[in-house]
């Protein structure tokens, strides 16, 4: 793996008394594509809370390119380099244009500069023509790549995504996932990935982390980890290829 540009050092998070992560550590490479996966309340939302300095860990600590966070969470400035997408694309009222620009407009850049990185980005996810229309009466695809086209265009350090293709049907999703994949590696961006299917996994990313138990118990390269499950993530594994089964 490249250097980290986050990594976890004996992280813990309990709630009410019960201990929902327990990670001695993990760490995420500069410039790679992390999926996360992992059963039912295993602790992948918690996970991702904390690696987005949504939450704060009960103890151990939070490291960006090596530096320690202070315990009270991620400064503005550095929370300002991260992007999330979520399933649900929770679009404004407003043009396409209008959604895609709203990070830059918050942080005061020049309208000229806004108006030449919407077109960019709105060329990029193939959707400059929709561009005026109110982002509240798209599909599915086109409310998800305005979606992507909004998180990217802050050309963050890291980029989240929590099953932003889940929703889509399989033609509109494999056609997203193209040119998503496309876009990342062009850009280079670290992304971490969050989802519950196999052939997303295996399509997108570089290395795969599995999470059982509030615990990471197995990461590597995804298709090793996929098709060499160690003990603890067989039994995930090996059911969830039922439902989801591996795109070759």
């Amino acid at each position: 793996m490249t250097t980290p540009i986050l990594e976890l050092k004996n992280l813990t998070y309990k709630a009410q008394s019960r201990e929902i992560l327990n990670i001695p550590q993990f760490a995420i490479g500069d410039g790679e594509f992390l999926g996360i996966m992992g059963p039912n309340g295993a602790g992948k939302s918690t996970l991702l809370k904390q690696l987005t300095f949504l939450d704060n860990p009960t103890s151990g600590e939070i490291l960006y390119r090596g530096e320690a966070l202070p315990s009270g969470g991620a400064p503005l400035e550095l929370r300002r380099k991260f992007s999330i997408a979520l399933q649900q694309s929770l679009l404004l009222d407003g043009t396409v244009f209008y959604n895609i620009a709203i990070g830059l407009t918050l942080r005061k850049v020049p309208k000229a500069i806004i108006k030449e990185k919407v077109a960019h980005w709105l060329e990029l996810f193939g959707i400059s023509h929709l561009a005026k229309k109110n982002a509240l009466y798209l599909s599915g695809g086109e409310a998800q790549r305005v979606n992507l086209a909004r998180a990217m265009i802050i050309e963050p350090e890291i980029l989240f995504l929590d099953e932003p293709f889940s929703a889509l049907d399989f033609p509109t999703k494999i056609k997203l996932m193209e040119d998503f994949k496309e876009i990342i590696s062009e850009t280079k961006t670290t992304a971490v990935f969050v989802s519950h299917d196999l052939m997303e996994i295996n399509y997108l990313t570089s290395r795969l982390a599995i999470i059982v138990g509030g615990e990471i118990k197995q990461s590597g390269p995804t298709p090793l980890v996929l098709e060499h499950p160690n003990s603890s993530t067989q039994s995930f594994l090996n059911e969830w290829k039922k439902f989801y089964p591996i795109a070759r």
